[in-house]
């Protein structure tokens, strides 16, 4: 059994780098893997299944014809949560539930429940992931989700530059708790956008990076430690 995970793409266009890499990885990963987890911020914004937008659209066709050979699987990130079962049924996406555990004791999770020093950011992340915050939202024109969708990005990014970027990071006793409560030994994420391997008791954790100038990815075979890498996105991903 051989596992791709990625995380943090953030795609806003077809015509980029990143989702050309995107494609190249799709096709590769069908002869070369099993499974592909998509850990959450595929795209930079989901407005709802029914967005008639060219990158979801794309996006659809790209991981249908992917689901023929591959198994893939979805967990919403802080950008995409609204991604929901009639797109999944659509393209063979199985959505997971945050965080997942694995049958080989791997946690995955797209990271952000774990960035407990932030506690203005919980207070939101608890509102949007409200089932009636959803409904509300999703009960609205296409038009005016796609405004609300601007108008929380600006948002967000004048409220990153205004914190300490500490506290934007994972909170180690948080990630050594989730490792101890699931009964696991390796914990994978994205979110900080700060990719690297750290030790936490007597367990790892394997953040992603986001896909800015390269590629980030994790590869797993069989019941081997995962594996964190980066391919340049105008290159196609060689195994």
């Amino acid at each position: 059994m051989r596992r791709l995970f990625i995380s943090d793409l953030h795609l806003t266009e077809v015509d980029s780098p990143q989702y050309r890499g995107f494609v190249r990885l799709l096709h590769t990963a069908r002869q070369h893997a099993d499974q592909l987890y998509i850990l959450g911020d595929l795209c930079e914004v989901w407005v709802g299944d029914d967005d008639d937008a060219p990158l979801p659209c794309a996006l659809q066709d790209a991981l249908r014809t992917a689901s023929t050979d591959l198994a893939l699987f979805f967990l919403p990130g802080n950008r995409d949560f609204l991604l929901g079962n009639d797109f999944a049924a659509q393209c063979g996406l199985t959505l997971l539930t945050d965080p997942c555990r694995l049958d080989d004791a791997t946690l995955i999770t797209h990271g952000d429940q774990y960035c407990t020093d932030d506690t203005d950011y919980q207070r939101m992340r608890q509102m949007m992931r409200s089932n009636a915050w959803q409904q509300e939202i999703l009960s609205r024109s296409l038009d005016e989700r796609r405004a609300l969708a601007a108008t929380l990005r600006e948002h967000s990014i004048a409220t990153k530059a205004n914190k300490p970027a500490n506290i934007m990071d994972v909170n180690a006793a948080a990630i050594e708790n989730a490792l101890n409560d699931h009964s696991t030994r390796w914990l994978i994420h994205g979110h900080t956008h700060r990719p690297g391997v750290h030790a936490h008791g007597s367990g790892k954790r394997f953040a992603l990076g986001a896909w800015e100038h390269c590629g980030w990815m994790i590869e797993q075979s069989g019941v081997s430690e995962p594996q964190l890498s980066c391919f340049r996105l105008a290159d196609r991903y060689e195994t």
